[in-house]
């Protein structure tokens, strides 16, 4: 695949080996079986085995507030790449959602040119928050294909926490933390992204308004993770703020 976008589709499953693939999934409810079974593949593929090649899903909101922070992250995204070299190696699958019921995803890209130049072609449009389709999506593809970690940054949350919560949980079973980059003072994203963060065993931190640093300093301590594992953010929790943010919240 390219790395272009997908469009959605209906419900079909976004996949990066098919251009015809359609929109990210919500997902329906699953039954104990169907979690029992997906734990046991995911577990099966050992995605955090010595040598395996990190993969972090870097999921944006791309609603019209937020094109300052899309533009900065845009410029940041590089970083994340450079703080996993020194670790191994690290595949991004972008997920950004805008507009009305728009929710798309990239391929995984190992090339920070490549995926800046993607990002750059992006506009931020009016919409609702679709944090649970990126929720869904994070589930699949951990499933199909193995993630270490999921970073979401945004500022808003209009959904059904319960919904969300559900979603997180099923992460939180499949060993996925999710990285929640709070942006600004929301007080209702923040209950939603904590819990997000609690049930999945990963973070929620809080960065300011166009403070390019904060947020430089957490997607280096996510990529870190995702290339190297609890290990590598602990030994650069000695030397970022970022990261002992998010070790010290981290199960």
């Amino acid at each position: 695949m390219s790395g272009e976008p997908t469009k959605p589709r209906g419900r079909e499953p976004v996949s990066a080996k098919d251009d015809r693939s359609g929109g990210l999934p919500q997902a329906d409810a699953s039954t104990a079986d169907d979690i029992a079974a997906f734990v046991a593949k995911a577990r099966a593929m050992s995605p955090h085995a010595p040598g395996a090649k990190g993969r972090l899903i870097f999921a944006l909101d791309a609603t019209m507030s937020r094109q300052p922070t899309w533009d900065m992250a845009c410029a940041l995204q590089a970083d994340m790449f450079r703080e996993a070299a020194a670790l191994g190696s690290l595949d991004i699958r972008l997920v950004y959602y805008r507009g009305f019921n728009e929710c798309r995803a990239t391929g995984w890209i190992s090339d920070s040119v490549r995926l800046a130049t993607l990002m750059s072609k992006i506009d931020c449009r009016g919409g609702d928050t679709q944090i649970g389709k990126v929720l869904s999506e994070a589930r699949r593809e951990a499933v199909a294909s193995g993630v270490r970690a999921v970073v979401f940054v945004g500022d808003a949350m209009e959904e059904k926490v319960d919904e969300l919560c559900a979603k997180a949980g099923e992460l939180g079973m499949l060993k996925v933390p999710v990285f929640l980059f709070q942006e600004g003072h929301d007080t209702v994203a923040e209950q939603a992204f904590r819990e997000i963060a609690r049930l999945t065993g990963g973070a929620w931190c809080r960065f300011d308004p166009g403070a390019a640093a904060q947020l430089r300093d957490l997607l280096r301590a996510a990529a870190a993770y995702a290339a190297g594992g609890r290990e590598a953010l602990l030994k650069l929790s000695k030397t970022t703020s970022g990261a002992a943010l998010l070790i010290g919240q981290m199960k």
